[in-house]
Parts: structure tokens; C-alpha cells; sequence
């Protein structure tokens, strides 16, 4: 039973929300939500399954429900909260506005912090090695660098001694490349706490935070790694944690790029022949007797992997890629490539145990007072750069070297042209399916789930979202399932308006008729957005009518021309001065953009925003429902339209007096069998089929 004290907290944390906002709005539905959580969460449905899955609509408040849910709960159990997200615009509100506003409601201390990845933070050593003025740092980039590139690593490990940054990538001033903060970021393998200079590096000062803290905000994506890595390592144990995860819908995708692999053939030989190179010198600071073994397996390994994967290349044809990648069937590999991958993973597994090996006893050393930290941490700055490259070379290989499961979904195997160097080929490998995984790592372990978004469902149903996240629909394995309205007054607030147009989105005339049709549509002094499918289309559509929006007086915006703050702040000082502002967009327009008001009273979709299958893992994905006799339009096309459709039409009603109307040019909302499931779908908008 939810226990009186927690019961007692919640109602004073809501009694106070009506004191500290203005035009406080009570809402039945956040009520709920934030009970249904509670009641979840303390067994109250069942012993062992505290989970919840919940759709809760715009303007309900959900944020507030979960952290009026969960935090006295974990605070009472003395247990920590995960709350990860998709993006980053929401992590800023929470951190920013919606913690700090709760803090101020419960009658309990609690603390909170954003925690990142490792990859986030700069490794100390590293940054010292690469920066140093010698050739030491060579080894570490994939191609020489530049003096330019030396200049500004000089100037953060400076920054960084000064203690005038906390070598978080994210608080640099200015962006760092890619190439150059590959070079210098943290891993696993050189952060060595063995060594008292790397229990002050940056990760570790932050991670020492976390394990003071009570509420962690995080992403999907360090949930996901911190799981792979067995719980625990970078968050804290999931047996420990209460996890939320708002943007809950992305979570099975973000765990599926989680489970992949890719590394390339002769991209992989360059890196494995530099660390040939620097075997027997790092080898020489371990005790000789006891590394000879590890040294002589890791050469032989080198040797070995270097031509094979050098030839390997040479056997694959590039003229028979289709778009740069070309696709194994069915996940099934030719013989000899079965064969090859056979022995790649048993070469790449013996030099990634190898390797790590010598750099277990250089730290033995160090750790023993044999051998000087001065010494040692650059050398296993260097070793931890190759230790990272040779575990995801093994786990390619795995992979690859797979045999075709009797039962559930094959792997996704395919290949790709390598940008950087001519002949050489990307391998890579993806699951299909990972709701076991999530089940397995997280769902079964952690003390209590919730997981909420605005839309979770797909054609009404949570089924396509449980498949795809590993949760059982069964009422008798305990998952509380449930599906809140918005509380907006749809049919009075906003109309849907199918327009009739001259043709349907596949049809080649079609950009054509949206460059015919879009001038007639936009409304005059007042804020508009259009959402297109691709950039190509936006991109066309614009070109053939800039200047006629132009000579009107009107304001067009497009998406990718300049950032999103900037297209935000012009687009609100236009309709504040009652001008006539357009914004052009895509996909990520069509989620987490918020414009209450007067900044959104037209919306026009340009056309059902179904997924083209053009990535290996989606064709392949599609290639498995046909071989089991099921259609993969049906049984994701259109359930995955559904979803980004609700997201797209939830842009134009953000609070409760805001009004305006949808347009949706596409025609197969009405003429397609599957079109009417489509519409139900959506929000009771007041719908105008013209």
C-alpha cells in the first residue's frame, strides 16, 4: 500500500503548486497521472512489477505528475531517480524551470544534476599527451595534425590546469571537432583509478557527484550505455533506481543504434598497424616475465588481423552497392564470408583481451610503487585509445560471425563505402528486435519504471510501442497501461481541414501542385508553420516561391538556413509586430518545438509523414515481417506515421486558450482503407473535409 507520509507529501506538494503559480488551472488529469504513478510504484498494483506505461496528452503537466510521483517515493525507499529524455530542450526545462519549481512545493530536501557520458568529458592524460609539443600525439589521430589543432589543445589543457574549465566538451566556448576531441576524450581503459592523478580527471569529479545526488537527469542514450555495461558504472544500480523516461517513444531506437556495430577494413588496418608499432615499447613498462605472453599474442594477433581484413576488402565489388551500402539478405552471409568472420572474431577477441592486458599490468606496477605515474599515464592514455578501437573491431566480428537464429528476428548485416578512403568498406551489424535486451538490463531489475510521452500509441494501440520496447501486455504480468486525454477543448479550439488537391503525395506533380496550392493557404498577419516529409521537397517548394512570398511582404524561414534559436527569435519579434511569418520545416520541427499563442495559428502538413525503409536496418527490419507472412506497410509504415502525425498536429495547441487550425493536403487520409484509422488517431480536432 502507498505508505501515509508519501501520500501526505504528494498532497502538500500540489497544495503548494496552486500558491507558487499564477492562474493556477487545477487539472483532473495530472491528478491522476501522478496518482496512478504512486499507486504503481509503491506495489500497489503488483508485489514485483512497479511499471508504468503512460500516453498523457499536451497540457496535462506530466513532468510535474512524475516528479510529485516519483521523488517522494525514492526519497522515503532512500533510492535515486533517473530521469532520462530524448532531447536536450526538454533536460533545460527540467533542470531549469520544473526541478527548481518542485523544490520549492515538497516538504523534503532533495538535490539533482545532468549527467553525461563519458565522451562528454576530455581524458586529462590524453589531453597532456596530445597537446605535448613531440610526436607522441600522432599515434592518437587518425591523420597528422594540424598546427592549429595543436594550438587550441594546448590552450584547454591550459584551461584545464588553471582550472578554468572542467573539461566537459559541452563548456568549451567555441565547438571542437570531431577528430580532435576523439583524441582526447575519456574512456574506460585510460581513466585508471589505480592512479591518484586520474581520481580528480573530470569524468571522475563528476561522476563523484552523481553519487551524492538524488535525482539524476539523463539522456536515453547514457541509460543505454551505462546498461551495456552491466548497470551501475556510470548511473546507479538499476536494482537501486527508479527510472522515467519521458520521450519515451524513442527509447527502443536509441537501444537498438546502442546494440549495433560498425568499423571499417583497411580504416581498422592503418590504426592496428600503429599499434604494432607501439606494442614492445608500452610492453617494456610492465614486468617482463609476466607480459611476454600477452605482448607475443597481441603482435601475432596484429599480424594476422592486418592482411585479412586488408583482403577482405579487396573482394567486395563497389559497383554492386546501391546509394554507397549493400545489404547481406535476410542477415545471411555467403560461406566464405562466414568463414572469414569466424576467424576475425577469434583474432580481434585475442588482441582485444591482449591488449587490455598489458594495460592491467602497467597499472599493477604503478599501483605497487614499481613504476612512476609520470611514465605509466601516458602510455596507458595510448594503450586506452587502442583498447576502445580493438573492443568494437571484436564486437563487429561477433557479430558477424553469428549463426542465423532458429527464433525471433535475424541480425541486420550490411556494408558501406568508407568516405575516407577509396576501396575500403564500413562492416556493419544491428539487431532488429531489442525489447529483450531492455528487459533484461533494465525492466527486470530496477526498483520501478515509468515511461510517458504524448504519443506512446499507434493507431490507438500500445501494442506496436510494447513489441518494440519489450513490455508485456499481459494484465497478469503487472504493467499499468494508460492513456490521457489533453485537456484542451479540441472541437471549439482548433478545425482539421483536409483541403481537396489536384493530385495524391506519390504522384510526380505533386511539388508542383504544394508550390500551386501553399501561397493560398498561408494566413495573412499571423504565424505559420509547414511541415514537410523531406528536405528536398521543403527545399524545392521554397525555391519556386520565395520571391512571390517576398513581393506579398511575407517572411519565409526554412529550416537548416540558420539555427533554431535564431529562426525562433526573428519568427516571434514578426508576429509580435503582426507581420506575416512563415516557418518551413521537417521532422524535428514537427516534435518538442513549442509555440503557444500567437506564434502558431496555421499549420499545414504537407503529407503523411510515412518512413521511406532507405536504411539497411529498416529494409532488412521489412524484409523479416514478409518472410513471416506479415505486411510491413501495416505493421510499421502506418503505425509509425500515426505516431509522427500526432507529434506534428500537437504543434499548433500548447495551452488552453489557444486556437487555430491544421491543414493536412494529403488526400489518402481519405481515399486509402488505412487513412480513417489515421484520423481517430488524432485529437477530436472539429474536422472539415473539403
Amino acid at each position: 500500500m502507498t505508505t501515509s507520509k508519501i501520500q501526505k507529501t504528494i498532497r502538500t506538494s500540489y497544495q503548494n503548486l496552486q500558491s507558487q503559480l499564477d492562474n493556477f488551472i487545477p487539472r483532473r488529469a495530472q491528478n491522476y497521472l501522478t496518482a496512478e504513478i504512486t499507486k504503481s510504484l509503491c506495489g500497489e498494483y503488483h508485489k514485483t512489477t512497479r511499471m508504468i506505461v503512460a500516453e498523457a496528452g499536451t497540457g496535462i503537466g506530466k513532468s510535474l505528475s512524475y516528479l510529485m510521483a516519483t521523488i517522494p517515493v525514492a526519497l522515503f525507499n532512500r533510492r535515486k531517480v533517473v530521469i532520462s529524455t530524448a532531447t536536450v530542450a526538454l533536460q533545460e526545462q527540467l533542470i531549469d524551470k520544473d526541478l527548481p519549481l518542485y523544490r520549492r512545493l515538497i516538504d523534503k530536501e532533495f538535490s539533482f544534476i545532468l549527467a553525461k557520458g563519458r565522451q562528454r568529458y576530455c581524458c586529462a592524460e590524453k589531453l597532456a599527451v596530445a597537446s605535448a609539443a613531440n610526436g607522441e600525439q600522432i599515434a592518437m589521430f587518425d591523420a597528422k595534425p594540424k598546427a592549429k589543432d595543436i594550438e587550441q589543445l594546448q590552450l584547454m589543457h591550459q584551461k584545464l590546469a588553471e582550472n578554468k574549465w572542467d573539461g566537459d566538451r559541452d563548456s568549451w566556448p567555441k565547438p571542437i571537432d570531431d577528430g580532435i576531441w576523439q583524441s582526447i576524450v575519456s574512456d574506460k581503459h585510460s581513466c585508471n583509478l589505480s592512479m591518484s592523478a586520474h581520481r580528480s580527471c573530470p569524468f571522475q569529479k563528476a561522476r563523484s557527484e552523481l553519487d551524492k545526488t538524488d535525482i539524476i537527469i539523463a539522456n536515453h542514450s547514457l541509460v543505454m550505455a551505462d546498461a551495456d555495461l552491466g548497470g551501475g558504472v556510470i548511473l546507479p544500480e538499476p536494482e537501486n533506481t527508479i527510472y522515467v523516461f519521458d520521450e519515451a517513444h524513442h527509447l527502443p531506437n536509441v537501444a537498438r543504434d546502442h546494440a549495433s556495430a560498425a568499423a571499417s577494413l583497411k580504416g581498422a588496418a592503418s590504426w592496428l598497424e600503429k599499434l604494432n608499432q607501439s606494442v614492445t615499447k608500452l610492453a617494456n613498462l610492465a614486468d617482463e616475465k609476466r607480459v611476454a605472453r600477452f605482448r607475443n599474442e597481441l603482435q601475432a594477433s596484429i599480424q594476422e588481423l592486418i592482411p585479412s581484413l586488408t583482403q577482405l576488402a579487396s573482394r567486395f565489388d563497389a559497383t554492386q552497392f546501391k546509394d554507397g551500402s549493400y545489404r547481406f539478405e535476410h542477415g545471411e552471409l555467403p560461406d566464405w564470408l562466414q568463414q572469414e568472420s569466424k576467424q576475425l572474431k577469434t583474432l580481434s577477441q585475442k588482441g582485444a583481451q591482449s591488449v587490455a592486458k598489458v594495460a592491467d599490468l602497467i597499472a599493477e606496477r604503478v599501483k605497487d610503487g614499481e613504476l612512476a605515474s609520470r611514465l605509466a599515464e601516458p602510455a596507458l592514455a595510448e594503450l586506452g585509445f587502442f583498447i576502445t578501437r580493438m573492443d568494437n573491431l571484436a564486437q563487429v566480428w561477433h557479430l558477424m560471425a553469428q549463426p542465423q537464429r532458429e527464433k525471433g528476428a535475424p541480425l541486420a548485416r550490411w556494408l558501406e563505402l568508407a568516405p575516407e578512403r577509396e576501396g575500403d568498406f564500413v562492416v556493419n551489424v544491428s539487431p532488429l528486435e531489442i525489447g529483450w535486451q531492455l528487459d533484461q538490463q533494465i525492466w527486470s531489475r530496477c526498483m520501478g519504471a515509468v515511461l510517458v510521452s504524448a504519443t506512446l500509441r499507434a493507431l490507438n494501440s500500445f501494442r506496436f510501442f510494447c513489441r518494440q520496447a519489450g513490455i508485456s501486455e499481459n494484465p497478469q504480468d503487472g504493467v499499468k497501461f494508460l492513456a490521457l486525454a489533453s485537456p484542451f477543448d479540441y472541437q471549439n479550439q482548433a478545425q482539421l481541414i483536409i483541403p481537396t488537391m489536384p493530385c495524391e503525395p506519390q504522384e510526380e506533380q505533386f511539388t508542383q501542385a504544394l508550390i500551386d496550392t501553399l501561397p493560398k493557404l498561408i494566413e495573412e498577419n499571423k504565424a505559420n508553420l509547414v511541415l514537410f516529409s523531406s528536405y528536398w521537397q521543403m527545399n524545392q517548394v521554397y525555391d519556386s516561391i520565395a520571391t512571390l512570398f517576398e513581393k506579398s511582404g511575407w517572411s519565409v524561414q526554412v529550416q537548416g538556413k540558420n539555427s533554431r534559436s535564431e529562426i525562433l527569435k526573428k519568427h516571434k519579434t514578426l508576429v509580435q509586430c503582426q507581420k506575416t511569418s512563415v516557418l518551413f520545416g521537417t521532422g524535428s520541427f514537427s516534435e518538442g518545438l513549442d509555440l503557444p499563442g500567437e506564434l502558431l495559428e496555421n499549420l499545414i502538413i504537407t503529407k503523411i509523414p510515412f518512413a521511406v525503409p532507405t536504411s539497411p536496418v529498416e529494409q532488412a527490419h521489412a524484409e523479416y515481417i514478409e518472410s513471416k507472412g506479415g505486411n510491413p506497410f501495416m505493421q510499421i509504415a502506418v503505425p509509425e506515421a500515426s505516431k509522427k502525425l500526432i507529434q506534428s498536429v500537437g504543434r499548433l495547441l500548447r495551452k488552453e486558450r489557444d486556437s487555430g487550425k491544421v491543414l493536412i493536403l494529403d488526400r489518402r487520409l481519405i481515399t486509402k482503407r488505412y487513412g480513417q484509422a489515421l484520423i481517430n488517431s488524432l485529437p477530436p480536432f472539429k474536422l472539415i473535409i473539403e
